[in-house]
């Protein structure tokens, strides 16, 4: 059995500030330090969090008044910040810094008076918090098929913006149906999808002439991993979401199997390892790395920190 690893795979820029934010918070106050919803979506990193004196909520009502929270990386919705300040919390912001630029560019278009179509999944953390931060019309859409039913006021008036998590191609798909019902429609193209996720997406589109199956680490609630695992099925590759090497079954491999393996932005290099661990036990005897030059972005801490 042959092994191949994607590269890029696993942690973004985002998600390293997110988890040093929590960390740096830590150190500087005193426990407990709340975080509202999971900091980045990944149960592994949540439990370390935990263990290290944070608490995850989902209200901030959970919250004692004057503590420390920390917003996900997510990002949160205009009236959320507004109830925590209303609770005298001590914000620490540890949103994406991509995820901001869709916020500010969503707002832009809105206080033009344009109509905002987040182009997403509804119900997501981060999508909610971008249509929380524009206070004119907003509607989200996630496949191509919506536009049809679409209703909006002025449809000479439109703008979008996406959720960063999205596939590149679905993406596409919804855009190009939204500039053919509304020519006049204004957007970024796909400059949203964030860069991690467009490059972990092309290494998967890569990876998939050389592998049989592909194995994704990330957890079932994270949407750029699930975009991993679509991408990978829609070049004819059978693909797994595992959030550990206990989800791995034997059943799926053969000893000729070519097993690609990436991981989501949330995903800690760590659980990639575990995963290796097990597949040797299953007969592996090469593992190879894809050739890629390193991601060197980085981005620094909220400024409260």
């Amino acid at each position: 059995m042959e092994i191949i690893l994607a590269k890029p795979r696993g942690f973004c820029a985002g998600v390293v500030r997110a988890i040093k934010t929590v960390e740096r918070a830590l150190e500087l106050y005193d426990v407990p330090i709340y975080v509202l919803h999971e900091i980045v979506h990944n149960p592994h990193v949540v439990e370390d969090l935990k263990k290290k004196g944070a608490r995850f909520v989902e209200a901030l009502d959970e919250i004692p008044i004057g503590a420390v929270i920390i917003f996900s990386a997510h990002g949160v919705s205009t009236a959320v910040v507004k109830e925590a300040e209303k609770r005298h919390l001590k914000i620490i912001d540890a949103t994406c810094p991509l995820v901001t630029r869709v916020h500010l560019q969503a707002q832009r278009y809105s206080r033009s008076g344009f109509e905002v179509i987040i182009i997403g999944h509804p119900g997501h953390p981060e999508v909610e918090g971008t249509r929380g931060r524009v206070e004119g019309p907003v509607y989200v859409i996630s496949k191509s098929s919506e536009v049809k039913t679409l209703w909006v006021k002025n449809p000479d008036r439109l703008a979008y913006v996406t959720q960063t998590t999205l596939s590149l191609d679905d993406t596409r798909e919804v855009i190009d149906a939204l500039e053919k019902s509304f020519p006049t429609i204004q957007g970024p193209d796909l400059s949203d999808i964030c860069y991690a996720t467009q490059s972990r997406q092309m290494a998967v589109r890569q990876l998939s002439k050389d592998m049989d199956l592909l194995l994704v680490v990330g957890a079932r609630n994270s949407s750029n991993s699930n975009r991993l695992r679509e991408v990978s099925e829609q070049s004819g590759i059978r693909s797994y979401l595992i959030e550990s090497e206990d989800d791995i079954d034997s059943k799926w491999f053969s000893e000729d199997t070519r097993v690609g393996i990436t991981a989501g932005t949330s995903a800690p290099e760590a659980m990639v390892q575990k995963v290796l661990d097990r597949l040797r036990t299953f007969g592996v005897n090469t593992i190879m790395e894809m050739e890629g030059e390193p991601e060197g972005i980085q981005f620094r801490l909220p400024d409260s920190l």
